[in-house]
């Protein structure tokens, strides 16, 4: 299952996905993974969850971010939650088919793996194309 939360910058996206993260670690009994760009979160994460710093690496294509999700379930199949705030940060192409074309890849990975993605995406939900508006977390 794939959830988005969406809005401008300062709506409280990030802090809604941090407390979300928490609830993840405290429920769930597989592994919780956090994605980010920056080291901003490295403090408000529970140390439960594995956080990962997108600039530690070559983020950038859409193909890289999957092979990158790939990767993180082929080395560790105990995951059942992936958090990534603020995706257009982290990819180049930020095109809403672009974007609607990689959360409909994500939503078949997580139905086949059991893994559920929730993302933030820093804009504004009015006029969002309908790829991406399937997955956005009513009132958030």
């Amino acid at each position: 299952m794939v959830k988005v939360i969406m809005g401008v910058k300062g709506t409280g996206k990030t802090k809604q996905l941090i407390e979300m993260v928490r609830a993840a670690v405290n429920a769930e009994h597989g592994d919780v993974v956090c994605l980010e760009k920056n080291q901003n979160l490295t403090y408000d994460i529970p140390h439960r969850a594995r956080l990962i710093f997108a600039n530690q690496y070559d983020f950038g294509s859409i193909e890289f971010f999957k092979g990158f999700i790939s990767g993180l379930h082929s080395g560790n199949y105990d995951i059942t939650e992936v958090f990534i705030d603020n995706l257009y940060k982290m990819v180049d192409d930020k095109s809403d088919e672009t974007i609607s074309e990689l959360l409909a890849w994500l939503d078949r990975f997580g139905q086949a793996e059991n893994i559920n993605f929730t993302l933030t995406l820093s804009a504004a939900k009015e006029g969002v194309c309908e790829g991406i508006a399937k997955y956005l977390i009513p009132n958030a």
